[in-house]
């Protein structure tokens, strides 16, 4: 059952989610060589309780940071820690956060300094792909008509989509249906109504689509080390063009 959300709840979901896009931002903007990927967490962790809300990363399913901050080959999913961000890296940034019992969620992956440009196309056609995607999120489409619009810019450009992790509706919960794979017919899946409110995030990896899981349980990586790139909007399904909840706000 996927949930429809009530006129109030888009009001709270709205909140939620600019304040994770906030977060995002400042977060993104402290990614710069020398950094850890623990001052990150930690700057995250400090912009969330300044909303007075919760990551709702922390403690999920045994998952110890406030986000989840991946770097290079690393997919989705890395654990903050004591590695140090190098100059001609990319960082994905996996943010979120509970407001008012409503929960925001946003992703980016950013260049520190210049990066190779096979791994600058990546990064560019991952986020093409994510609005292909989100363009398709109208009422009346299918899913699947998501999936088809993300993996058909992908491969067009030489890339691979990751199988093994998927978009989801959220909203009172992190994980909601449906479930919005990268790839597939645009004829699957169910439809799309307004007052639904999808996180849709590619995951596109240079090389091959396979990923393997580290020791820790948690960091994906993909299985040929080639760099992978992760762009996440959530968005609501309207009557008409679909609304970007997460989209950043001007800045004064």
């Amino acid at each position: 059952m996927i949930p429809i959300k009530s006129a109030n709840e888009i009001q709270r979901m709205r909140a939620a989610c600019a304040a994770a896009a906030d977060v995002l931002h400042g977060v993104a903007a402290l990614a710069v060589p020398g950094c850890t990927t623990q001052e990150l967490n930690d700057a995250a962790g400090e912009l969330i309780v300044r909303y007075r809300g919760k990551s709702p990363f922390l403690g999920y399913k045994g998952y110890p940071g406030n986000i989840c901050v991946s770097v290079n080959e690393e997919v989705v999913h890395g654990i903050p820690g004591k590695r140090r961000v190098q100059y001609g890296d990319i960082v994905s940034l996996d943010v979120g956060i509970i407001l008012d019992g409503y929960v925001g969620d946003n992703a980016t992956t950013v260049a520190v300094g210049v990066v190779q440009p096979r791994t600058q196309e990546l990064l560019r056609v991952t986020e093409k792909a994510l609005s292909a995607g989100i363009a398709k999120a109208r009422a009346g489409n299918r899913v699947g008509e998501i999936s088809f619009a993300v993996q058909s810019v992908v491969e067009a450009h030489g890339f691979s989509v990751v199988r093994e992790f998927v978009g989801h509706g959220v909203g009172r919960k992190m994980h909601e249906d449906p479930q919005i794979p990268n790839f597939g017919r645009a004829s699957d899946g169910p439809k799309l109504k307004p007052g639904m409110t999808l996180a849709i995030e590619p995951m596109v990896n240079a090389g091959t689509f396979e990923v393997e899981i580290l020791s820790d349980g948690w960091t994906v990586v993909t299985a040929d080390g080639a760099p992978s790139a992760h762009f996440e909007h959530t968005v609501l399904v309207t009557d008409g063009e679909p609304e970007i909840l997460t989209w950043p706000k001007k800045k004064p």
